[in-house]
C-alpha cells in the first residue's frame, strides 16, 4: 500500500474487494456514464472479480511493477487509477482513472492522481505519460491541466458511448517537465 496522506492510499486490487468495487461501479453508474464507455459489460459481482484478476497479469508483464491501483479514502475503496496502457518500448503510459460519485468534491483524485504521476516517472522509469480525455469532460481534463500536462491534439471520434462517439484531447508529460 503506499500512503499519499492519512485519507487516501493507493494499493492494488484484491479478490475480497470485488464486492465493494462491484456496489462503487453500480451505484455510480449513471453518474459515470457520462464519460465512461464500458459499464453495461460490468453486470455483476463475477464481472468485476475477473476485472480485479485480470489486473495480476500486470505484474508479470511489468517485472513486478502493478499498472493500476484502489484509491482507497478513509478505508474505502472510492476508485481506480493506473496506466490503461504502457509501451515499453517507448516508455510511455496512458493514464486511466476514474472516483464513484459520493467521493467527488473531496480532492481525492488529484492526490491520487499526482502520486500517479510521481510513481510513472520515478519508479516505472517512463520517459512520458499521455492522458486522452473526452472533449467535453471538464473533470477529468482538469486534472492534466493542473499539473502541467502539454495538450498536444484531438483525434476525432475516438470513442463510443452508448449511442454517440466522443472526440478525445490528448495530454502529454515529458520526465523531464516533471517537477
Amino acid at each position: 500500500m503506499h500512503k499519499v496522506d492519512d485519507e487516501v492510499s493507493l494499493r492494488l486490487f484484491n479478490r475480497d474487494d470485488a464486492v465493494e468495487f462491484f456496489d462503487l461501479t453500480i451505484n455510480s453508474k449513471p453518474y459515470l456514464k457520462e464519460w465512461l464507455g464500458w459499464l453495461d459489460y460490468t453486470k455483476s459481482v463475477e464481472d468485476t472479480l475477473q476485472n480485479i484478476q485480470s489486473r495480476y497479469k500486470e505484474l508479470i508483464e511489468n517485472d513486478g511493477y502493478p499498472q493500476s491501483f484502489a484509491i482507497i479514502y478513509n478505508g474505502k475503496i472510492a476508485g481506480t487509477i493506473g496506466f490503461n496502457e504502457i509501451y515499453k518500448a517507448n516508455k510511455i503510459g496512458v493514464v486511466g482513472y476514474w472516483l464513484g460519485e459520493e467521493f467527488q468534491g473531496n480532492g481525492i483524485m488529484t492526490k491520487a492522481f499526482k502520486s500517479l504521476i510521481d510513481y510513472g516517472f520515478n519508479d516505472l522509469k517512463l520517459n512520458r505519460i499521455e492522458a486522452r480525455v473526452a472533449v467535453g469532460n471538464k473533470k477529468s481534463r482538469a486534472l492534466p491541466e493542473k499539473f502541467g500536462f502539454k495538450e498536444e491534439g484531438h483525434i476525432r471520434q475516438a470513442e463510443w458511448l452508448y449511442d454517440h462517439y466522443v472526440d478525445h484531447v490528448i495530454y502529454g508529460l515529458l520526465a523531464n517537465e516533471w517537477k
